[in-house]
Parts: structure tokens; C-alpha cells; sequence
């Protein structure tokens, strides 16, 4: 698992402790967003074989339905996963090793999402469209995924560290 990093004082006025606590509920926070995502994902993939259609998927279909279910199930336990390490190491004075840790789990997790949004989309326009537009709709989420969620961060990223302090004139 991930080491705790050093965090570099931001201009707050808060202990090591106070930003630990912070961090935490920041990184609760997330995890309760993707688990909304997942929650909602899951759910429309489960009700599916009680559909008339279902029993009409082909073999590429059906596969790709039990990917996605598996993935969502996995997503699932992985969102879980720092909710449970904390219980365990509650008041042991583990706080930096749980944040780094449930950073590092949250960011699979994101992954994991992005996966399921990927081959549930992909799954719908497969059965709806065809195979082709199924194949084309998921490289197309990959693309956006990939920009939105790994590159955005990194130009913000950049941006923010080429911005120039303005001096007082």
C-alpha cells in the first residue's frame, strides 16, 4: 500500500492532526460519491435478466454483462475497503497510513468506475444499435474518461504550477 506523504504547510493554520482528520473526511466524502455511481450502475445491471430481452443477448453480450457485474461488485468491495481499515485501526494512531492508504484505494476505485461506466455503456448500445456502435460508443467513453479523469488533473495540475505569483506593484 501506499507510504504517507510529507504534506508541505498550504497556508492553513492547522496541526498535522487537523489536516489528517481533513483529509479523511474529504477522501469520505469522495468515496460516498463513487459509491452512489456504483450503487446506481449495479442496480440497473441486476435488474437486467429479469427483462424479456435478456434471454436474446448473444455470447459477446451476455460476457460482457458478467464483466460489468463482476465490476461492480469488485468497485463495490474497494469503496469499502478504507471503511473497513478504519474500523479496525480506529484510535491506534494510524491516521497518515489509513489516508495514504485509502487515497491510493480510492484512485482504483475511480478506475473501477470508470470501467463500469465503459462496458455498461458499451453494453447498452451493443444491445440497442449494434455491435459496432457498441464498440464505437465504449473506445469513445475510454477517450473522454481518459481526458476528463487523468488528463484534466494533470493540466490542472501543470497549470497551476507554471502560474507566476504577481509581484505588488
Amino acid at each position: 500500500m501506499a507510504e504517507p506523504e510529507q504534506v508541505p504547510r498550504t497556508g492553513r493554520n492547522e496541526s498535522a492532526e487537523e489536516r489528517l482528520d481533513r483529509n479523511w473526511m474529504e477522501l469520505i466524502q469522495e468515496l460516498r460519491v463513487l459509491q452512489t455511481g456504483v450503487q446506481i450502475l449495479g442496480g440497473f445491471l441486476l435488474t437486467l435478466p429479469f427483462q424479456s430481452r435478456f434471454e436474446t443477448l448473444d455470447d459477446w453480450q451476455l460476457n460482457l454483462y458478467l464483466f460489468n457485474v463482476m465490476v461492480a461488485a469488485l468497485t463495490t468491495a474497494l469503496i469499502l475497503i478504507p471503511v473497513s481499515v478504519h474500523r479496525r485501526l480506529f484510535r491506534r494512531g494510524m491516521k497518515a497510513v489509513l489516508v495514504a492508504n485509502g487515497d491510493a484505494i480510492t484512485k482504483w476505485a475511480l478506475g473501477g468506475v470508470a470501467l463500469l461506466i465503459v462496458g455498461s455503456a458499451a453494453l447498452v448500445y451493443d444491445v440497442t444499435a449494434g455491435r459496432n456502435a457498441g464498440l464505437m460508443a465504449g473506445g469513445a467513453i475510454v477517450l473522454v474518461l481518459l481526458l476528463l479523469v487523468v488528463g484534466m488533473p494533470l493540466w490542472l495540475q501543470r497549470r497551476a504550477t507554471r502560474r507566476i505569483p504577481i509581484k505588488d506593484e
